[in-house]
């Protein structure tokens, strides 16, 4: 006698049981959460929260794109390519065609392979370089409109900001935890969920399967590739976030409450979070607004260094052979992580000798290692002295001072207290703009990578994000 086969049966049971048998209580947080996930894809955007979502997707694209040619994203576009995947999503720089979750994580691997990309300093993340691979791996998926890309990035970025702020920002990186792929994923999940139009109870279960893939500890700091720190910051994160889209997109149901009720994410992670942070002014203050984009293309903890140093050379005309000695002061939270480091565009120390010599800092002078070995930039930086200020850091914002004493006696100083491109002093789309076009045209072409910017300066006309696959391959 023929025997029933086990995966025949297994499937009629499963076809056969409620979704779940008995619907738990949700807590206020979750329902005001999934019900606001849920609206945000048809949701217009107040003009100027709009306006701040193309420069954001615009400067992480650069990032993308210019890290495709380094190491970390180099890394990530090869593996990928040995890994299959049915053509859903461009990995953005090359020719290659694969599955939305793949597409996400190599996307995410060229966004952090260097230090381009945006951050935000409140949830200690950087949104851009998880959230746009993810959302334009899914709206290249669904084939969502430019308009409905525009919500779900906003979204992401308010979402991501909400999770990490609540999870305490500094302590919780000070305690271990990796807070940047943490922000960055659940805001990645919530921009994907967004463009496969999940209603609430399929955001809550996204919710819980994110929840459940949530990892990252902080010893990215001794990564001395940057190509861990990549996929810690967005490759992986990205990716986690688009798995568990496409899970729940495929029928997969789960818990319907993660953040309340025994057992549940917060206090798996920290009994002293704040969770008021998740849903407080949701619709009304908009953490994209409260995002930073990058002037230079270094370690965040560096921006405002160079900011100081730029604005005395201008300023008084200084030159590296007047300087007798150079004392900065930053944030002593974020201080350990551009101090001396053997990376040059995370070593506070060198990308500062190296302005003071060339009068200015440049993409390619803020990369070039061999310069790391120049006896001349070696000479300089024994006269600068770095030190961590805990003033700063309670002061809070992006903040630095440079003091520098001059060989015919002068003493200079300059204090930044809002660094060009932060939210409170943030740049124009004109700035914005001119800082892409060089990151991408090397990989894309001139032409191309204008007709790129173009495009997302005019997002709300695009119908199709595949469209602008062909833009996004070398020319």
């Amino acid at each position: 006698m023929p025997t029933r086969s086990p995966s025949r049966k297994i499937v009629r049971r499963a076809a056969a049981a409620p979704s779940h048998a008995k619907p738990a209580a949700l807590s206020p947080m979750m329902k005001t959460l999934s019900a606001y996930m849920a609206r945000a894809i048809d949701r217009p955007l107040p003009a100027r929260v709009a306006e701040k979502t193309r420069h954001h997707i615009a400067d992480s694209l650069a990032a993308i794109v210019s890290g495709s040619r380094l190491p970390p994203g180099e890394h990530g576009i090869a593996w990928t390519a040995t890994q299959g995947g049915v053509a859903q999503a461009c990995v953005m720089g090359t020719d290659h065609v694969t599955s939305a979750t793949l597409a996400a994580f190599a996307n995410g691997m060229s966004a952090h392979a260097d230090e381009t990309d945006d951050s935000h300093q409140g949830g200690l993340f950087h949104p851009g370089c998880t959230i746009i691979p993810a959302a334009w791996a899914i709206a290249e998926l669904e084939r969502r409109s430019g308009a409905e890309l525009l919500r779900a990035v906003a979204l992401g970025y308010d979402i991501g900001a909400r999770i990490a702020m609540a999870l305490g920002g500094i302590r919780f990186l000070l305690s271990g935890h990796g807070s940047h792929a943490f922000g960055g994923l659940f805001g990645a999940a919530a921009a994907a969920g967004a463009l496969h139009r999940f209603d609430a109870q399929r955001m809550r279960w996204l919710i819980s399967y994110t929840a459940q893939q949530a990892s990252g500890i902080s010893c990215w700091i001794r990564d001395p590739d940057h190509i861990e720190k990549a996929f810690d910051f967005a490759g992986m994160p990205a990716r986690n976030a688009v798995s568990a889209a496409s899970m729940v997109a495929a029928g997969f149901t789960g818990v319907d409450d993660c953040f309340s009720g025994s057992r549940n994410f917060w206090l798996a992670y920290d009994r002293h979070t704040d969770t008021s942070h998740v849903t407080r002014e949701l619709g009304r203050t908009w953490e994209i607004m409260r995002s930073n984009i990058k002037n230079w293309s270094v370690g965040s903890p560096i921006q405002a260094a160079l900011d100081s140093l730029l604005a005395l050379i201008r300023e008084h005309g200084i030159t590296a052979p007047q300087v007798r000695r150079l004392h900065v002061q930053v944030q002593d939270t974020e201080s350990e992580i551009v101090d001396n480091r053997d990376m040059p565009d995370i070593c506070m120390q060198h990308l500062l000798a190296v302005m003071l010599l060339d009068g200015g800092l440049s993409f390619a002078s803020s990369h070039d290692e061999a310069r790391m070995h120049d006896p001349a930039v070696l000479a300089l930086r024994q006269r600068i002295a770095f030190e961590g200020s805990a003033e700063l850091s309670r002061a809070g914002g992006r903040q630095a001072i440079v003091a520098v004493e001059l060989a015919d006696g002068r003493r200079l100083r300059h204090h930044t207290e809002k660094v060009r491109g932060t939210w409170q002093n943030p740049m124009t789309r004109e700035e914005v703009d001119a800082k892409c076009l060089p990151l991408m045209a090397p990989v894309l072409g001139t032409r191309r990578a204008r007709a790129l910017l173009d495009r997302v300066w005019s997002l709300d006309e695009v119908d199709d994000i595949r469209s602008l696959r062909r833009l996004l391959q070398p020319a």
